[in-house]
Parts: structure tokens; C-alpha cells; sequence
């Protein structure tokens, strides 16, 4: 990326000098990067802001494109970027079917498909959820809202680069994904866009007609280039990685039921991503122990974006867990560079937080 921030500056849009050019020539190959890492064409990658922005395009761009259709669905644990998108098109008149999970986080293909109807626009699933990181059943969803002609949504922040995410294998439409999510840099993301069958967006954003025309303003070359690296490693050690944090991931449960056997684990553990544990330990408070043991586990009480805002999860909500576990709940996240021994000190940690609450 440093090289975008100073000697390389030019303005992707500005064709008629090398500078431009050379810009241009590098957002051409991050988008080949990002498009392997949805199994997608580089000509259906739209660069936006982020995840959030890319599904704020999905979402408001259909329904301009496509007035007639006043009907969406969706489920009740996806991220705010989709249900608060979602609403705000229910204030303009669209009505919302609102599907709930299982109580292991997971979402019924068969409840999703009764829902539709035959003015549904749009069904909008996420692929892993940021909380407690359930897999849903996308390849079953996808053909009910082929056979109804409703456009099927994925949000793939958490998923692109944890486990294998082919868009056109899923059956879906649009997908969207953030580079932060994959070690990118922040405030860059992308959509997605089906080409065969062709899919209708109107734009957000109008201007130069930069991205398709679908998303105007000059790129963030630097943030680009970054997201097309991390996607490309992402994707090379994609089976590897998933294995290695699964692994660990075991590893933290087993030594924390070990210290703590009254711990309970929310949603399903198989249907799972292999670096995501979410837990409750009945009896005590998720922000005290959090505060507890800052500086020496990253360990949170919910989402990011919840989290900022101190709110109880609508997750945890939707799934039909009780208050008092649901304030006892708080999610591990697992990464790259997480060792077996990172895991070892943070299980002791936060038992020891735990025990003495």
C-alpha cells in the first residue's frame, strides 16, 4: 500500500497520464484478487467504503431499481448494516418479514422460504453471524428465491477469507465483503454484483461514474490495493488456517469447561466458524468480566458495533436466550498469529476472572 500514499498518486480516474494509469492498473488487480475470494468474475467486484456501505447498496439500490417489488426478508441476528438498512426502507412503505433463528443461531431454510412472497424484492441472508458465529444454510435457501424471483442477499464480512465463500456456487445474487475482516485495512470493502442472470442496482452515489457507475467518487487506491493482498493471502491459506484455529478454538473450550464446568456454549458448535467461541457463564456479569481483564484478554460482550453502544445483543435476543445468560455472555475471536499458548494464558485468565466474580 505505501507506495499509493505518496509516489504512486495518481488519480485512477485520470486516463490520459501514466500516473493515472498506473493507479488504474492497480485497482484492476485487486479486483482479480478479491474476485477469487468469492469465486466471482473481477467485472461483478464493486469497490466500496466497506462491508456496511456495499450492503447499503445491495439493499436501497434494488429497491430503487425495482419499485414495484415492496416486499423483503430477512432474519432477525443479521448485523445492523442489513436491519438497520432494512427498516429504514420499512419507514418508506416496504413491509419486512423478519425470520428467527433456531436456538442454535441458525436460520430454517423452509421458514426463510414461506416467507417469500410474490412481491418479496429481496432476501437477505448473512453467510456467518458476527456474534456467535453460526453458519447458515445458504445453498438451500438460494434456489426458493431463484424459483420466487427474488434477489438473494449474502453478507459475507465474516465469512470471506475463514471459510470458503463461492457466490456463484451459493446460488446468491450479491455479496458483500470487508477488507478489515481479512487483516485489510479499514474503510474498504466490496459488493458483489451477479452479472449472469444480470442483476438491477440503482446507485447510491452519483457522480463520476467510477465502479460500474454503480458507486461514483475517486477510489481509495491505497485502502484497494491493501484489500486485494490480504484477500489473496487470505484465500492461500484458507483450509490451513481454518484448521489450525479450529484446533485452538477446541482448545479454549476444553480448558475453560475444565476451570468452569457451569459454562454454556451459545449456538451451534459445529455449524460454526473455526476462530469463533461464544460463551455464557451463568452467575456472572459479560461487561464486568470484560473490564476485568483488560489488558490481558481482547475479549468482548458482543458485537464491535454493539459493543460501542453498550446494548444487549439482539442476537442472543432472537435466538431465545434468557437475560440473565445473555448478560453473561461474552465472544472469543481467534486469529492469525494466535498461538497454543495465547490460548493456555487467556483460558487461565479469564477462568480466574470468572471464579473470583
Amino acid at each position: 500500500m505505501l507506495p499509493f500514499f505518496g509516489a504512486r498518486f495518481g488519480n485512477p480516474s485520470s486516463r490520459t497520464h501514466g500516473f493515472g494509469r498506473d493507479a488504474a492498473r492497480a485497482i484492476e488487480a485487486a479486483r482479480v484478487q478479491v474476485a477469487a475470494l468469492v469465486g466471482g468474475s473481477p467485472k461483478e467486484i464493486v469497490f466500496t467504503s466497506g462491508a456496511t456501505e456495499a450492503l447499503n447498496l445491495a439493499i436501497q439500490g434494488a429497491a430503487l431499481a425495482e419499485p414495484a417489488r415492496r416486499h423483503v426478508v430477512t432474519t432477525a441476528i443479521e448485523h445492523e448494516a442489513v436491519l438497520d438498512t432494512i427498516t429504514a426502507l420499512e419507514a418508506r412503505g416496504h413491509e419486512v418479514t423478519r425470520v428467527a433463528p433456531g436456538a442454535d443461531g441458525v436460520v430454517d431454510a423452509d421458514a426463510v422460504a414461506a416467507a417469500i412472497r410474490p412481491d418479496t424484492l429481496l432476501v437477505a441472508v448473512m453467510h456467518a453471524n458476527n456474534e456467535v458465529g453460526t453458519i447458515q444454510p445458504l445453498a438451500d435457501i438460494a434456489p426458493r428465491c431463484r424459483e420466487r424471483g427474488a434477489l438473494f442477499l449474502v453478507d459475507a464480512a465474516q465469512s470471506a477469507g475463514k471459510i470458503p465463500v463461492d457466490a456463484p456456487a451459493l446460488g446468491a445474487d450479491l455479496v458483500a465483503v470487508s477488507a478489515h475482516k481479512l487483516y485489510g485495512p479499514k474503510g474498504v470493502g466490496a459488493l458483489w454484483v451477479r452479472r449472469r442472470p444480470p442483476v438491477r442496482l440503482d446507485p447510491l452515489v452519483h457522480g463520476g461514474g467510477q465502479e460500474r457507475g454503480l458507486r461514483s467518487g475517486t477510489q481509495n487506491v491505497p485502502g484497494i490495493v491493501g484489500f486485494g493482498v490480504a484477500a489473496e493471502l487470505a484465500l492461500a491459506s484458507l483450509g490451513a488456517e481454518a484448521r489450525h484455529l479450529g484446533g485452538l478454538r477446541d482448545d479454549l473450550l476444553a480448558r475453560l469447561r475444565a476451570r468452569v464446568p457451569s459454562l454454556r456454549v451459545n449456538g451451534s458448535l459445529s455449524a460454526r466458524l473455526p476462530q469463533n467461541l461464544h460463551v455464557a457463564f451463568p452467575g456472572v456479569e459479560a461487561r464486568r468480566l470484560v473490564e476485568r481483564l483488560a489488558g490481558a484478554v481482547a475479549v468482548s460482550s458482543g458485537s464491535a458495533c454493539a459493543s460501542a453502544r453498550l446494548e444487549t445483543s439482539h442476537v442472543l435476543a432472537a435466538m431465545g436466550l434468557p437475560p440473565d445468560v445473555s448478560y453473561s455472555a461474552v465472544r472469543f475471536g481467534l486469529g492469525r498469529w494466535t498461538t497454543a499458548e495465547d490460548v493456555a494464558v487467556a483460558a487461565d485468565a479469564v477462568a480466574d476472572a470468572v471464579l473470583t466474580d
